[in-house]
Protein backbone atom coordinates (compact mmCIF):
# COMPACT_ATOMS: atom_id res chain seq x y z
CA UNK A 1 0.00 0.00 0.00
CA UNK A 2 0.66 3.44 -0.72
CA UNK A 3 2.76 5.47 2.39
CA UNK A 4 0.62 8.38 3.87
CA UNK A 5 -0.07 11.20 1.59
CA UNK A 6 0.50 9.10 -1.91
CA UNK A 7 -1.63 9.69 -4.08
CA UNK A 8 -4.92 8.25 -4.72
CA UNK A 9 -4.49 7.15 -8.21
CA UNK A 10 -2.67 3.57 -7.24
CA UNK A 11 -6.14 1.57 -7.69
CA UNK A 12 -7.40 1.54 -11.18
CA UNK A 13 -10.55 2.23 -12.73
CA UNK A 14 -11.28 -1.60 -12.68
CA UNK A 15 -10.32 -1.35 -8.62
CA UNK A 16 -7.18 -3.60 -9.23
CA UNK A 17 -4.17 -2.74 -7.62
CA UNK A 18 -2.02 -0.51 -10.26
CA UNK A 19 1.75 -1.50 -10.35
CA UNK A 20 4.63 0.92 -9.96
CA UNK A 21 5.46 1.49 -13.31
CA UNK A 22 1.32 1.39 -14.20
CA UNK A 23 1.02 4.10 -11.70
CA UNK A 24 3.92 6.63 -13.21
CA UNK A 25 2.83 5.80 -16.80
CA UNK A 26 -0.73 7.23 -15.82
CA UNK A 27 0.61 9.82 -13.94
CA UNK A 28 2.54 11.02 -16.98
CA UNK A 29 -0.80 10.56 -19.21
CA UNK A 30 -2.45 12.89 -17.24
CA UNK A 31 -0.20 15.56 -16.78
CA UNK A 32 0.74 15.43 -20.77
CA UNK A 33 -3.05 15.31 -21.43
CA UNK A 34 -3.71 18.61 -19.16
CA UNK A 35 -0.59 20.65 -20.62
CA UNK A 36 -1.95 19.48 -24.05
CA UNK A 37 -5.07 21.10 -23.11
CA UNK A 38 -3.77 24.40 -22.36
CA UNK A 39 -1.44 24.56 -25.38
CA UNK A 40 -4.69 24.08 -27.36
CA UNK A 41 -6.85 26.59 -26.03
CA UNK A 42 -4.20 29.07 -27.41
CA UNK A 43 -3.15 27.37 -30.66
CA UNK A 44 -5.53 29.18 -32.72
CA UNK A 45 -5.00 32.36 -31.95
CA UNK A 46 -1.05 32.18 -33.40
CA UNK A 47 -0.37 34.37 -36.34
CA UNK A 48 -1.84 37.56 -38.46
CA UNK A 49 -4.46 35.47 -39.16
CA UNK A 50 -5.40 34.16 -35.88
CA UNK A 51 -8.49 34.24 -33.62
CA UNK A 52 -9.27 36.61 -30.67
CA UNK A 53 -10.43 35.50 -27.05
CA UNK A 54 -13.03 37.39 -24.98
CA UNK A 55 -12.36 36.45 -21.64
CA UNK A 56 -15.36 37.89 -18.98
CA UNK A 57 -14.37 37.72 -15.25
CA UNK A 58 -16.53 37.27 -11.96
CA UNK A 59 -16.48 40.82 -12.15
CA UNK A 60 -18.30 40.40 -15.57
CA UNK A 61 -15.54 42.72 -16.90
CA UNK A 62 -14.61 41.96 -20.41
CA UNK A 63 -11.74 41.35 -22.54
CA UNK A 64 -11.17 40.95 -25.83
CA UNK A 65 -7.48 39.71 -26.70
CA UNK A 66 -5.15 37.12 -28.77
CA UNK A 67 -1.83 37.84 -26.55
CA UNK A 68 -0.56 34.07 -25.61
CA UNK A 69 0.63 35.64 -21.84
CA UNK A 70 -2.81 37.56 -21.58
CA UNK A 71 -5.23 34.81 -22.25
CA UNK A 72 -3.52 32.42 -19.89
CA UNK A 73 -3.19 34.50 -17.03
CA UNK A 74 -6.54 35.36 -17.21
CA UNK A 75 -7.72 31.46 -17.33
CA UNK A 76 -8.54 29.92 -14.23
CA UNK A 77 -5.91 26.47 -14.43
CA UNK A 78 -6.49 24.32 -11.70
CA UNK A 79 -4.53 21.54 -12.94
CA UNK A 80 -0.34 21.82 -11.78
CA UNK A 81 1.23 20.80 -14.11
CA UNK A 82 -1.58 22.86 -17.16
CA UNK A 83 0.26 26.02 -14.60
CA UNK A 84 3.14 25.24 -15.83
CA UNK A 85 2.63 26.14 -18.94
CA UNK A 86 0.70 29.66 -18.13
CA UNK A 87 4.21 30.17 -16.26
CA UNK A 88 6.57 29.59 -19.12
CA UNK A 89 4.26 32.17 -21.11
CA UNK A 90 4.42 34.84 -18.67
CA UNK A 91 8.37 34.06 -18.55
CA UNK A 92 8.34 34.53 -22.03
CA UNK A 93 6.60 37.91 -22.17
CA UNK A 94 9.33 38.93 -19.34
CA UNK A 95 12.63 37.83 -21.40
CA UNK A 96 11.50 38.79 -25.02
CA UNK A 97 7.87 40.22 -24.71
CA UNK A 98 6.89 38.28 -28.08
CA UNK A 99 6.21 34.86 -28.93
CA UNK A 100 4.11 33.87 -25.78
CA UNK A 101 1.39 32.49 -27.79
CA UNK A 102 4.31 29.96 -29.82
CA UNK A 103 5.79 29.05 -26.77
CA UNK A 104 2.89 27.09 -25.26
CA UNK A 105 2.29 25.61 -28.97
CA UNK A 106 5.80 24.40 -28.89
CA UNK A 107 5.60 23.31 -25.75
CA UNK A 108 2.49 21.24 -26.54
CA UNK A 109 3.27 19.64 -29.55
CA UNK A 110 7.22 18.45 -28.12
CA UNK A 111 4.90 16.79 -25.15
CA UNK A 112 2.76 15.13 -27.84
CA UNK A 113 5.71 13.66 -29.23
CA UNK A 114 7.17 12.74 -25.99
CA UNK A 115 3.91 10.56 -25.45
CA UNK A 116 4.34 8.94 -29.05
CA UNK A 117 8.33 8.16 -27.58
CA UNK A 118 6.79 6.84 -24.13
CA UNK A 119 4.44 4.25 -25.96
CA UNK A 120 7.47 2.79 -27.77
CA UNK A 121 8.78 1.92 -24.43
CA UNK A 122 12.10 4.86 -24.05
CA UNK A 123 12.63 5.79 -20.88
CA UNK A 124 11.60 9.37 -19.81
CA UNK A 125 15.20 10.27 -18.59
CA UNK A 126 16.65 8.69 -22.17
CA UNK A 127 13.84 11.12 -23.74
CA UNK A 128 14.47 14.38 -21.15
CA UNK A 129 18.20 13.84 -22.54
CA UNK A 130 17.58 13.12 -26.12
CA UNK A 131 15.71 16.66 -25.73
CA UNK A 132 18.19 18.30 -24.50
CA UNK A 133 20.92 17.70 -27.18
CA UNK A 134 18.21 18.75 -29.94
CA UNK A 135 17.78 22.08 -28.17
CA UNK A 136 21.48 22.56 -28.24
CA UNK A 137 21.80 21.53 -31.85
CA UNK A 138 18.31 24.02 -32.94
CA UNK A 139 20.25 27.08 -30.86
CA UNK A 140 23.12 26.42 -32.86
CA UNK A 141 21.03 26.65 -36.33
CA UNK A 142 19.61 30.30 -34.82
CA UNK A 143 22.86 31.72 -34.37
CA UNK A 144 23.73 30.44 -37.63
CA UNK A 145 21.02 31.93 -39.77
CA UNK A 146 20.35 35.03 -37.65
CA UNK A 147 21.36 38.42 -39.51
CA UNK A 148 23.44 41.12 -37.00
CA UNK A 149 21.32 44.29 -36.93
CA UNK A 150 22.75 48.16 -35.98
CA UNK A 151 20.15 49.97 -33.71
CA UNK A 152 21.13 53.05 -35.78
CA UNK A 153 19.39 51.28 -38.61
CA UNK A 154 15.71 52.67 -37.33
CA UNK A 155 14.13 50.86 -40.84
CA UNK A 156 15.26 47.38 -39.26
CA UNK A 157 13.86 48.17 -36.14
CA UNK A 158 10.74 49.33 -37.30
CA UNK A 159 10.04 46.34 -39.32
CA UNK A 160 10.11 44.06 -35.88
CA UNK A 161 7.72 45.99 -34.32
CA UNK A 162 5.67 45.55 -37.04
CA UNK A 163 6.22 41.75 -37.32
CA UNK A 164 4.99 41.77 -33.71
CA UNK A 165 2.68 44.10 -33.96
CA UNK A 166 0.54 42.07 -37.37
CA UNK A 167 -0.98 39.62 -35.38
CA UNK A 168 -2.69 41.95 -32.77
CA UNK A 169 -6.35 43.49 -33.12
CA UNK A 170 -5.09 47.16 -34.35
CA UNK A 171 -2.71 45.79 -36.92
CA UNK A 172 -4.38 48.01 -38.89
CA UNK A 173 -2.30 50.87 -36.55
CA UNK A 174 1.20 49.35 -36.87
CA UNK A 175 2.59 52.06 -39.21
CA UNK A 176 1.88 54.39 -36.15
CA UNK A 177 2.81 52.64 -33.14
CA UNK A 178 5.98 50.56 -34.58
CA UNK A 179 7.86 53.91 -35.38
CA UNK A 180 7.03 55.19 -31.84
CA UNK A 181 7.77 52.12 -30.06
CA UNK A 182 11.53 52.33 -31.50
CA UNK A 183 11.50 56.05 -30.89
CA UNK A 184 10.33 55.63 -27.33
CA UNK A 185 13.49 52.76 -26.59
CA UNK A 186 15.87 54.60 -28.51
CA UNK A 187 15.50 57.48 -26.42
CA UNK A 188 15.41 56.00 -22.90
CA UNK A 189 19.15 54.13 -24.06
CA UNK A 190 22.87 54.75 -24.91
CA UNK A 191 22.98 52.90 -28.00
CA UNK A 192 26.38 51.99 -28.00
CA UNK A 193 27.07 50.70 -24.42
CA UNK A 194 23.44 49.47 -22.97
CA UNK A 195 22.48 45.94 -23.37
CA UNK A 196 18.93 46.32 -22.05
CA UNK A 197 16.59 48.98 -22.06
CA UNK A 198 14.62 49.53 -18.35
CA UNK A 199 10.71 49.61 -19.52
CA UNK A 200 10.22 51.45 -16.23
CA UNK A 201 11.06 54.95 -17.98
CA UNK A 202 8.71 54.67 -20.23
CA UNK A 203 5.11 55.72 -19.16
CA UNK A 204 1.96 54.53 -20.76
CA UNK A 205 -1.17 56.50 -20.34
CA UNK A 206 -4.12 55.33 -21.69
CA UNK A 207 -7.37 57.86 -22.55
CA UNK A 208 -10.82 56.93 -24.11
CA UNK A 209 -11.33 59.31 -26.81
CA UNK A 210 -10.59 59.72 -30.90
CA UNK A 211 -8.85 56.37 -32.54
CA UNK A 212 -5.77 54.72 -32.03
CA UNK A 213 -3.84 56.72 -34.62
CA UNK A 214 -4.25 59.80 -32.44
CA UNK A 215 -1.77 58.13 -30.11
CA UNK A 216 1.37 59.77 -29.59
CA UNK A 217 4.70 60.17 -27.68
CA UNK A 218 4.91 62.66 -24.99
CA UNK A 219 8.86 64.18 -24.35
CA UNK A 220 7.90 64.28 -20.74
CA UNK A 221 5.30 62.98 -18.28
CA UNK A 222 1.75 62.75 -18.79
CA UNK A 223 -0.73 62.51 -15.81
CA UNK A 224 -3.83 61.16 -17.48
CA UNK A 225 -7.70 61.86 -16.17
CA UNK A 226 -6.11 64.37 -14.26
CA UNK A 227 -6.70 68.16 -14.32
CA UNK A 228 -6.11 71.71 -13.11
CA UNK A 229 -8.07 72.80 -10.30
CA UNK A 230 -9.71 75.89 -11.53
CA UNK A 231 -12.79 75.95 -9.15
CA UNK A 232 -10.87 78.84 -7.34
CA UNK A 233 -9.78 80.83 -10.89
CA UNK A 234 -6.51 79.09 -10.67
CA UNK A 235 -3.82 78.71 -13.63
CA UNK A 236 -4.36 75.83 -16.26
CA UNK A 237 -0.67 76.77 -17.58
CA UNK A 238 2.51 77.82 -16.09
CA UNK A 239 5.98 78.39 -18.14
CA UNK A 240 9.48 77.36 -16.40
CA UNK A 241 7.66 75.64 -13.55
CA UNK A 242 9.42 74.84 -10.33
CA UNK A 243 7.69 71.50 -9.18
CA UNK A 244 6.37 70.24 -5.91
CA UNK A 245 5.19 66.88 -4.77
CA UNK A 246 3.25 66.65 -1.48
CA UNK A 247 2.26 63.17 0.39
CA UNK A 248 0.57 64.93 3.02
CA UNK A 249 -3.07 67.03 3.43
CA UNK A 250 -3.13 70.85 2.53
CA UNK A 251 -6.48 70.65 4.84
CA UNK A 252 -7.20 71.08 9.11
CA UNK A 253 -5.74 68.69 10.97
CA UNK A 254 -8.14 65.96 12.12
CA UNK A 255 -7.76 63.15 15.55
CA UNK A 256 -5.93 60.02 15.46
CA UNK A 257 -9.31 58.87 16.82
CA UNK A 258 -13.14 58.84 15.28
CA UNK A 259 -14.56 62.30 17.51
CA UNK A 260 -16.53 64.64 16.98
CA UNK A 261 -16.64 68.25 17.98
CA UNK A 262 -19.78 70.00 20.11
CA UNK A 263 -19.97 73.87 19.78
CA UNK A 264 -22.77 75.46 21.91
CA UNK A 265 -21.62 79.12 20.78
CA UNK A 266 -20.94 80.68 17.49
CA UNK A 267 -17.63 82.61 19.01
CA UNK A 268 -16.58 79.22 19.45
CA UNK A 269 -16.61 78.48 15.85
CA UNK A 270 -15.22 81.23 14.70
CA UNK A 271 -12.40 80.78 16.78
CA UNK A 272 -12.30 77.32 15.27
CA UNK A 273 -12.26 78.63 11.69
CA UNK A 274 -9.41 81.38 12.50
CA UNK A 275 -7.45 78.88 13.48
CA UNK A 276 -8.05 76.36 10.29
CA UNK A 277 -7.58 79.32 8.36
CA UNK A 278 -4.21 80.26 10.11
CA UNK A 279 -3.27 76.49 9.75
CA UNK A 280 -3.56 76.47 6.36
CA UNK A 281 -2.14 80.12 5.60
CA UNK A 282 0.83 78.76 7.68
CA UNK A 283 1.21 76.15 5.33
CA UNK A 284 0.71 78.20 2.09
CA UNK A 285 3.12 80.33 3.15
CA UNK A 286 5.97 77.76 3.70
CA UNK A 287 5.02 76.56 -0.02
CA UNK A 288 4.93 80.05 -1.50
CA UNK A 289 7.95 80.72 0.07
CA UNK A 290 10.42 77.99 -1.93
CA UNK A 291 9.38 79.66 -4.95
CA UNK A 292 7.35 76.67 -6.48
CA UNK A 293 4.27 77.20 -8.81
CA UNK A 294 3.05 73.82 -9.64
CA UNK A 295 1.61 71.71 -6.80
CA UNK A 296 0.98 68.56 -7.16
CA UNK A 297 -0.43 66.24 -4.48
CA UNK A 298 -1.12 62.90 -4.19
CA UNK A 299 -4.16 61.13 -3.53
CA UNK A 300 -4.95 60.37 -0.18
CA UNK A 301 -7.26 57.85 1.56
CA UNK A 302 -7.81 58.86 4.81
CA UNK A 303 -9.54 62.15 3.56
CA UNK A 304 -9.87 64.99 1.33
CA UNK A 305 -6.12 65.96 0.19
CA UNK A 306 -6.75 69.67 -0.07
CA UNK A 307 -9.69 71.85 0.85
CA UNK A 308 -11.73 74.57 -1.48
CA UNK A 309 -10.37 77.48 1.52
CA UNK A 310 -7.02 76.12 0.60
CA UNK A 311 -6.95 76.21 -3.37
CA UNK A 312 -8.56 79.45 -2.98
CA UNK A 313 -5.06 80.89 -1.02
CA UNK A 314 -3.13 78.87 -3.34
CA UNK A 315 -4.55 80.67 -6.77
CA UNK A 316 -4.35 83.80 -5.14
CA UNK A 317 -0.43 83.19 -5.10
CA UNK A 318 -1.08 82.06 -8.95
CA UNK A 319 0.12 78.36 -8.11
CA UNK A 320 -1.52 75.51 -10.58
CA UNK A 321 -2.60 72.77 -8.74
CA UNK A 322 -3.13 68.70 -9.53
CA UNK A 323 -4.63 67.03 -7.01
CA UNK A 324 -5.27 63.07 -6.63
CA UNK A 325 -1.73 62.28 -8.42
CA UNK A 326 -1.94 58.61 -8.35
CA UNK A 327 0.62 56.94 -5.87
CA UNK A 328 2.18 54.47 -8.80
CA UNK A 329 2.73 57.25 -10.67
CA UNK A 330 5.08 59.55 -8.31
CA UNK A 331 8.28 57.31 -8.91
CA UNK A 332 8.24 58.04 -12.70
CA UNK A 333 7.34 61.93 -11.68
CA UNK A 334 10.23 61.79 -9.80
CA UNK A 335 12.45 60.97 -12.03
CA UNK A 336 11.53 62.32 -15.03
CA UNK A 337 11.07 65.94 -13.29
CA UNK A 338 13.67 65.78 -10.75
CA UNK A 339 11.95 66.55 -7.58
CA UNK A 340 11.51 64.82 -3.93
CA UNK A 341 8.01 63.95 -2.97
CA UNK A 342 7.61 65.77 0.50
CA UNK A 343 5.84 63.81 3.57
CA UNK A 344 5.19 66.97 5.70
CA UNK A 345 5.64 70.66 5.45
CA UNK A 346 8.58 70.57 7.61
CA UNK A 347 10.76 69.12 4.65
CA UNK A 348 9.33 71.22 1.80
CA UNK A 349 12.47 72.84 0.66
CA UNK A 350 13.76 74.35 -2.54
CA UNK A 351 15.87 70.98 -3.07
CA UNK A 352 12.91 69.09 -3.09
CA UNK A 353 11.58 70.94 -6.66
CA UNK A 354 11.69 69.45 -10.38
CA UNK A 355 11.35 71.31 -12.64
CA UNK A 356 10.22 72.02 -16.60
CA UNK A 357 9.52 74.48 -19.17
CA UNK A 358 5.87 73.75 -19.12
CA UNK A 359 2.95 72.60 -17.35
CA UNK A 360 -0.55 72.39 -19.08
CA UNK A 361 -3.83 70.93 -18.53
CA UNK A 362 -4.55 69.88 -22.13
CA UNK A 363 -8.56 69.34 -22.00
CA UNK A 364 -8.47 67.54 -25.30
CA UNK A 365 -7.34 64.14 -23.92
CA UNK A 366 -8.25 64.95 -20.24
CA UNK A 367 -4.58 65.14 -19.28
CA UNK A 368 -1.70 67.16 -17.84
CA UNK A 369 1.43 67.97 -19.38
CA UNK A 370 5.11 68.42 -18.28
CA UNK A 371 7.15 68.73 -20.91
CA UNK A 372 11.11 70.56 -21.25
CA UNK A 373 12.28 68.54 -18.04
CA UNK A 374 15.78 68.85 -17.51
CA UNK A 375 18.26 65.47 -17.96
CA UNK A 376 18.78 63.77 -14.66
CA UNK A 377 21.79 63.43 -13.16
CA UNK A 378 22.24 59.47 -13.51
CA UNK A 379 21.98 59.88 -16.40
CA UNK A 380 18.26 58.13 -16.89
CA UNK A 381 16.04 59.44 -19.64
CA UNK A 382 12.28 59.24 -19.78
CA UNK A 383 9.47 59.07 -22.34
CA UNK A 384 5.79 58.90 -22.52
CA UNK A 385 3.40 57.75 -24.49
CA UNK A 386 -0.52 58.85 -24.95
CA UNK A 387 -2.55 55.72 -25.96
CA UNK A 388 -5.93 56.85 -27.81
CA UNK A 389 -9.08 54.87 -28.82
CA UNK A 390 -12.54 54.69 -28.94
CA UNK A 391 -13.08 52.53 -26.67
CA UNK A 392 -11.91 51.13 -23.21
CA UNK A 393 -11.34 47.65 -24.96
CA UNK A 394 -9.69 49.17 -27.63
CA UNK A 395 -7.22 51.15 -25.71
CA UNK A 396 -6.53 48.37 -23.17
CA UNK A 397 -5.86 45.89 -26.41
CA UNK A 398 -3.84 48.95 -28.06
CA UNK A 399 -1.65 49.68 -24.83
CA UNK A 400 -1.01 45.70 -24.29
CA UNK A 401 0.45 45.48 -28.21
CA UNK A 402 2.50 48.70 -27.62
CA UNK A 403 4.22 46.92 -24.98
CA UNK A 404 4.89 43.72 -27.06
CA UNK A 405 6.57 46.16 -29.75
CA UNK A 406 8.45 47.88 -26.99
CA UNK A 407 9.57 44.37 -25.43
CA UNK A 408 10.85 43.45 -29.26
CA UNK A 409 12.80 46.80 -29.66
CA UNK A 410 14.25 45.60 -25.75
CA UNK A 411 15.12 42.64 -27.05
CA UNK A 412 17.27 43.55 -30.36
CA UNK A 413 18.69 45.81 -27.34
CA UNK A 414 20.10 42.37 -25.25
CA UNK A 415 20.71 40.29 -28.65
CA UNK A 416 21.25 42.76 -32.19
CA UNK A 417 20.19 39.83 -34.06
CA UNK A 418 17.14 39.26 -36.06
CA UNK A 419 15.90 36.28 -37.65
CA UNK A 420 12.86 35.87 -40.58
CA UNK A 421 9.41 35.49 -39.07
CA UNK A 422 6.21 33.24 -40.46
CA UNK A 423 7.37 30.45 -39.24
CA UNK A 424 10.91 30.24 -41.54
CA UNK A 425 12.90 29.82 -38.15
CA UNK A 426 10.79 26.42 -36.71
CA UNK A 427 10.89 24.93 -40.13
CA UNK A 428 14.67 25.86 -40.82
CA UNK A 429 15.73 24.08 -37.42
CA UNK A 430 13.21 21.04 -38.02
CA UNK A 431 14.97 20.44 -41.41
CA UNK A 432 18.77 20.94 -39.85
CA UNK A 433 17.68 18.48 -36.98
CA UNK A 434 16.05 15.99 -39.04
CA UNK A 435 19.66 15.69 -41.01
CA UNK A 436 21.41 15.78 -37.83
CA UNK A 437 19.26 13.06 -36.33
CA UNK A 438 20.84 10.61 -39.27
CA UNK A 439 24.18 11.13 -38.11
CA UNK A 440 24.14 10.33 -34.50
CA UNK A 441 23.02 6.81 -32.88
CA UNK A 442 20.90 5.80 -30.03
CA UNK A 443 17.44 6.37 -28.30
CA UNK A 444 18.87 10.78 -28.78
CA UNK A 445 18.75 9.71 -32.82
CA UNK A 446 15.02 9.01 -32.04
CA UNK A 447 14.67 12.39 -29.85
CA UNK A 448 15.91 14.77 -31.85
CA UNK A 449 13.84 13.78 -35.12
CA UNK A 450 10.52 13.71 -33.19
CA UNK A 451 11.71 17.29 -31.83
CA UNK A 452 12.46 17.90 -35.67
CA UNK A 453 8.92 16.82 -36.28
CA UNK A 454 6.95 18.98 -33.68
CA UNK A 455 8.04 21.95 -34.86
CA UNK A 456 6.34 21.35 -37.82
CA UNK A 457 3.25 22.71 -35.69
CA UNK A 458 4.28 26.11 -36.22
CA UNK A 459 4.47 26.15 -39.55
CA UNK A 460 0.88 23.99 -39.67
CA UNK A 461 -1.23 26.10 -37.62
CA UNK A 462 -0.17 29.16 -39.41
CA UNK A 463 -1.47 27.60 -42.27
CA UNK A 464 -4.87 26.23 -40.31
CA UNK A 465 -5.51 29.70 -38.49
CA UNK A 466 -5.46 31.60 -42.31
CA UNK A 467 -7.93 28.72 -43.55
CA UNK A 468 -5.16 26.90 -45.89
CA UNK A 469 -4.65 23.36 -46.78
CA UNK A 470 -2.22 22.90 -43.80
CA UNK A 471 -0.56 19.73 -45.09
CA UNK A 472 0.01 21.27 -48.40
CA UNK A 473 1.74 23.85 -47.28
CA UNK A 474 4.19 22.36 -44.72
CA UNK A 475 5.02 19.69 -47.18
CA UNK A 476 5.89 23.24 -49.80
CA UNK A 477 7.85 24.72 -46.91
CA UNK A 478 9.82 21.68 -45.98
CA UNK A 479 10.97 20.95 -49.46
CA UNK A 480 11.86 24.85 -49.83
CA UNK A 481 13.94 24.39 -46.81
CA UNK A 482 15.37 20.90 -48.25
CA UNK A 483 16.54 23.15 -51.36
CA UNK A 484 18.28 26.03 -49.21
CA UNK A 485 15.94 28.38 -48.80
CA UNK A 486 16.95 29.62 -45.45
CA UNK A 487 14.33 32.29 -45.50
CA UNK A 488 11.09 30.97 -46.94
CA UNK A 489 8.15 31.01 -44.85
CA UNK A 490 4.14 31.10 -45.08
CA UNK A 491 3.04 34.12 -46.18
CA UNK A 492 -0.46 34.20 -45.27
CA UNK A 493 -1.31 37.55 -47.27
CA UNK A 494 -0.88 36.15 -50.54
CA UNK A 495 -1.46 32.45 -49.49
CA UNK A 496 1.49 31.35 -50.73
CA UNK A 497 5.68 30.27 -49.74
CA UNK A 498 7.42 33.19 -49.91
CA UNK A 499 11.43 34.99 -48.59
CA UNK A 500 10.14 36.59 -45.70
CA UNK A 501 13.30 38.54 -45.76
CA UNK A 502 11.99 40.58 -48.82
CA UNK A 503 8.32 41.17 -47.04
CA UNK A 504 10.06 42.56 -44.29
CA UNK A 505 8.99 39.55 -42.05
CA UNK A 506 11.50 39.89 -39.22
CA UNK A 507 11.49 39.23 -35.20
CA UNK A 508 14.45 39.42 -32.61
CA UNK A 509 16.43 36.33 -32.92
CA UNK A 510 16.29 36.23 -29.06
CA UNK A 511 12.53 35.66 -29.18
CA UNK A 512 13.30 32.42 -30.95
CA UNK A 513 15.67 31.10 -28.75
CA UNK A 514 14.11 32.31 -25.82
CA UNK A 515 10.60 30.19 -26.44
CA UNK A 516 12.86 27.45 -27.82
CA UNK A 517 14.58 26.89 -24.18
CA UNK A 518 11.86 27.71 -21.84
CA UNK A 519 9.47 25.40 -23.98
CA UNK A 520 12.40 22.53 -23.82
CA UNK A 521 12.65 22.85 -20.25
CA UNK A 522 9.04 22.66 -19.16
CA UNK A 523 8.36 19.71 -20.73
CA UNK A 524 11.66 18.12 -19.90
CA UNK A 525 10.50 18.83 -16.21
CA UNK A 526 6.96 17.76 -16.93
CA UNK A 527 8.56 13.93 -17.93
CA UNK A 528 10.45 13.57 -15.11
CA UNK A 529 7.38 14.22 -12.56
CA UNK A 530 6.39 10.29 -11.97
CA UNK A 531 3.63 11.00 -9.18
CA UNK A 532 1.78 14.02 -7.72
CA UNK A 533 1.78 13.71 -4.29
CA UNK A 534 -1.19 15.64 -2.44
CA UNK A 535 -0.07 17.40 0.91
CA UNK A 536 -2.24 18.59 3.86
Amino acid sequence: KGAKGSSPSTVSKSGSQMTGSEKQRDTRMNNIIAAKAVSDVVRTSLGPRGMDKMIQDSNKKVLITNDGATILKQMEVVHPTARMLVEISKSQDIEAGDGTTSVVVIAGALLKACQNLLDKGIHASSISQGLQVALDKALEVIDEMSIPVDLNDRDSLIQNATTSLSSKVVSQNADILAPLAVDCVMKIIDKENDTNADLRDIFVGKVVGGTVDDTQMVDGCVLVDKKACTTAGGPTKMENAKIGLIQFQLSAPKTDMESSVVVHEYTAMDRILKEEKKYIIRMIKAIVKTGCNVLLIQKSIMRDAVNDLALHFLSKKNILVVKDVERDTVDFISRTTGLTPVASIEQFTEEKLGSAELVVDDRSCRSVRITGCPPQAEGRKTVSVLVRGSNQLIVDEAERSLHDALCVVRSLVKKRALVPGGAAVEMEVSQKLNLYSRKIFGIDSYCVKAFSEALEIVPYTLAENAGLDPVKFVTELRNSHTKGKTNSGVNVKKNKISDMLELEVVQPALVSTSAFTLATECVRMILKIDDIVLSF
